[in-house]
């Protein structure tokens, strides 16, 4: 049994490394991807975890599964594709270290991911099943996602947790995003947003008012919205709130939401049964310590090799 399976993509983030003598920019090749970041941090908490999907056969296919392994995470369900190379995304920070992303992905291999190449033994393993955003832009990978999610409907028993990860440049409109996000809702039971995309589903940036929309329309148990070093918004069935974050002074906040989704799965994974992680007294609990979690990855480079432990995460101040 695993604590959390995902499933998505794992790709290389080429961070900017400074510039070299001749005065171009350098980027440092970094492990990354929503789901696998997700995964990292279990992993560094000492959760059971397990990754689906593809990367190139290539030199950094080959180091992304490497990196897996190494943290002590499955890669049985890791699928390496002969013909498209591993997905990069090069990122650009600016003065307040936020990120902005643009991928190298026409086609990468994260896309090229087939239903029948699904392991259904493997997830039917999990207790977490976390997905994200990113799987439902192309095909075939958007097929076997909702392949991946009828599975484990049909299990039942399984908890579902989803972030859209919206990517402008990765999507052919706001519609499409909208419509394909909006048709995996209704089998979320953990749904995390940015501002941004609490917009883009509800038309509002209204936390109370967006997260009882979606709440109504959908019956989503949590509903997460992280808003930097302000903290994170929740609404459970019976409450909503604040949560408020720490200050830190950040240099890089790619992953960063990422560690806060992860910290707040690890936590979830505590309770049994994990349903009772959504009563409003354990979330507030969780999702203090998972702003804490994102705000440590902000002061570092990188998205999974910032990733704290718990003895970093206690002794932070």
């Amino acid at each position: 049994m695993f604590d959390v399976i995902a499933m998505g993509e794992l790709l290389m983030d080429m961070t900017p490394h400074g510039y070299s003598k001749q005065g171009q920019p350098l980027f440092e090749a970094n492990p990354g991807g929503a789901p696998a970041n997700v995964l990292a941090l279990l992993a560094k908490h000492g959760k059971k975890t397990a990754f689906i999907g593809k990367v190139g056969h290539d030199r950094f296919g080959t180091e992304l599964r490497e990196v897996l392994e190494r943290l002590g995470i499955d890669s049985s369900g890791l699928i390496t594709d002969p013909e498209s190379n591993t997905t990069l995304a090069f990122v650009h920070l600016d003065e307040a270290g936020d990120r902005s992303f643009e991928f190298f992905r026409k086609p990468g291999a994260d896309t090229r991911l087939t239903a029948e190449e699904l392991d259904h033994d493997l997830i039917r393993q999990a207790k977490i099943f976390h997905f994200g955003g990113l799987s439902l832009t192309k095909e075939p990978v958007r097929s076997a996602t909702l392949a991946a999610l009828q599975i484990v409907r049909k299990l039942g028993g399984i908890l579902v947790s989803f972030d859209p990860n919206y990517r402008e440049d990765l999507w052919p409109s706001e519609e499409a995003a909208r419509q394909e996000i909006q048709q995996v809702l209704a089998g979320v039971d953990v749904l995390k947003l940015s501002l941004e995309e609490l917009q883009l589903l509800t038309s509002t940036k209204d936390l109370e008012e967006g997260t009882k929309r979606l709440f109504e329309q959908y019956g989503i148990a949590l509903i997460l919205v992280t808003l930097g070093a302000e903290g994170s918004f929740y609404r459970t069935a019976s409450k909503y709130g604040l949560v408020k974050g720490i200050q830190v002074k950040p240099i890089d906040t790619t992953g960063a939401g990422d560690a806060f989704f992860g910290a707040v799965l690890a936590q979830i994974t505590e309770y049994e049964p994990l349903s009772s992680a959504f009563e409003p007294k354990a979330v507030r609990t969780i999702l203090a310590y998972a702003n804490k979690v994102g705000a440590i990855v902000t002061t570092k480079m990188g998205a999974i090799p910032a990733m704290p432990d718990q003895t970093i995460v206690h002794t932070f101040k």
